[in-house]
C-alpha cells in the first residue's frame, strides 16, 4: 500500500559517508558543480547542492559517519551509483573535460534513468563511488 494522500517528486538528498571529507568536497564542487550550502562540523555533515537535490556527505570518523558501520574501502563501497541529471548534454565536451581534470570516464551511452532514455557516462569520485552523469531529453 503507497503512502496515503502522498505523491513522490523525486530524490531529495543523498548521504556518502568518506574516509577523506576534502577530496570529496573538491571533487563535488570543483569538478562536478556542486556548492556547500551548509555545514555542521560539530557532528560532521556537509550539505552539497547538486541542482534541486543535495549530496550530504558524513565523514566516518565524526558523530553521524560512525552509526553506519565500517568504513568504505576498496572492497565494499556506500553506493553503486549515483545518477546526476546534466542539462545540456554534450557527451563529448563533457568527456574531453573530464580526461582533462584526470579522471577516466567510461563510454557514453543511451541509458534508461527517471526521465526515460538518454545519453550518460560514468566516473568515480575519489573514493570509488560511481557517478553517473544523464542527460536529459
Amino acid at each position: 500500500m503507497p503512502l496515503p494522500n502522498c505523491e513522490l517528486k523525486g530524490i531529495d538528498h543523498v548521504v556518502i559517508r568518506v574516509r577523506r571529507l576534502e577530496p570529496m568536497i573538491a571533487f563535488y564542487c570543483n569538478i562536478l558543480g556542486c556548492s556547500l550550502v551548509r555545514k555542521n562540523e560539530e557532528i560532521g555533515l556537509y550539505h552539497l547542492a547538486a541542482g534541486t537535490s543535495l549530496i550530504d556527505l558524513i565523514p566516518v570518523d565524526m558523530e553521524l559517519g560512525q552509526t553506519g558501520g565500517r568504513p568504505p574501502d576498496q572492497e565494499g563501497h556506500n553506493v553503486d551509483h549515483i545518477a546526476i541529471k546534466v542539462y545540456p548534454f554534450d557527451g563529448m565536451r563533457i568527456r574531453d573535460y573530464l580526461l582533462a581534470v584526470g579522471l577516466e570516464p567510461g563510454e557514453i551511452k543511451n541509458r534508461f534513468g527517471a526521465g526515460g532514455w538518454g545519453p550518460s557516462i560514468y566516473i568515480k569520485d575519489p573514493e570509488g563511488n560511481g557517478i553517473e552523469l544523464k542527460g536529459i531529453r
